[in-house]
């Protein structure tokens, strides 16, 4: 892919150590491939910013896939993202800009997730699924379908296995929270409790939720707990990768960003835009002014789109 660039787009953190954990998993993608061009940007608090590395993609060659390394489809991954490749693509005359899924619910995260589980009760004093309650803890979205796509893994994990209580909860925006959560398995008879966070990197969330299960436990010394960690180095993120690169160069549709539950879409139609299933976004970010009679109907002139 001589012409290539692949540009991985991370979140970003305030921690520092979360945005080095990203540019270590770029080293290792790239020791991987190593004939590939792979190079990546935050959606914020670490530079490059989205759109410096979208241009510095674009320089010198035909091709730009832009990959999320984000689990959830919210707001970055159905507006931010695209409209920011919508702007560079405006500056980037003869260059092809491919948008890729972001990671989605699938069945190699819940690969993850079932060996991540098997290791904490591997740990536990006595490892008895049915007295031992699951709680997968993600970071909470204003967004319903991406809400839904944990909800869809914790009932997964639960199908895959003999636990008889899989739980979800958030570290913030909705609910329920963890120790609301903690609080009904104990009720309703459990005696020890894995907390699995839904997390690719580590930042000051990820902080968090460790300070939390230690103060639960003190808050509820009769129960054993067991916390996971975060899981952006396991193999099955780079393979999840390379199968975006390899359907974006084959031209395979996606249809795996769902419009369904999109609070976006319901903003967009507030303010006079179309959100059609297409998703192709405004080259810009729209003045609230003149919003009303911007057509924003996302359609993907460039193919293979997320």
């Amino acid at each position: 892919m001589t012409d290539t660039t692949l540009l991985l787009v991370g979140h970003g953190s305030r921690e520092d150590s979360g945005n080095q954990e990203i540019l270590d998993f770029v080293g290792q993608w790239r020791s991987r491939q190593p004939n590939w061009r792979i190079e990546v940007c935050f959606i914020e608090f670490c530079a490059p910013s989205l759109h410096d590395g979208l241009v510095a993609a674009a320089k010198g060659f035909r091709r730009v896939l832009v990959l999320p390394l984000i689990l959830n489809a919210a707001g970055h991954v159905k507006m931010e993202i695209p409209e920011a490749i919508e702007h560079a693509r405006a500056h980037a005359s003869g260059v092809e800009f491919l948008y890729g899924p972001h990671l989605t619910a699938c069945d190699p995260i819940l690969a993850i997730l079932k060996r991540r589980l098997r290791k904490a009760m591997a740990g536990l004093d006595m490892p008895d699924p049915t007295t031992t309650g699951v709680v997968l803890l993600g970071r909470g979205s204003s967004d319903r379908g991406a809400n839904g796509d944990m909800a869809k893994m914790a009932r997964w994990l639960q199908e895959a296995g003999d636990h008889e209580l899989v739980d979800l909860a958030f570290t913030g925006i909705t609910y329920p929270r963890l120790e609301r959560v903690v609080q009904r398995q104990v009720l309703v008879g459990m005696t020890q409790i894995v907390v699995l966070p839904y997390y690719l990197y580590t930042g000051t969330l990820m902080q968090r939720i460790h300070r939390q299960v230690e103060h639960l436990r003190a808050q509820y010394p009769q129960i054993r707990f067991a916390c996971g960690t975060h899981f952006g180095f396991e193999k099955e993120i780079f393979e999840l990768l390379e199968q975006r690169v390899a359907d974006l160069q084959a031209g395979v549709p996606d249809s795996k960003l769902p419009c369904d539950g999109c609070s976006y879409r319901e903003i967009a139609h507030d303010l006079g835009h179309g959100h059609s299933h297409e998703h192709s976004h405004a080259p810009a970010l729209i003045p609230i002014a003149a919003a009303a009679t911007h057509d924003h109907s996302h359609e993907h002139p460039h193919g293979a789109l997320a």
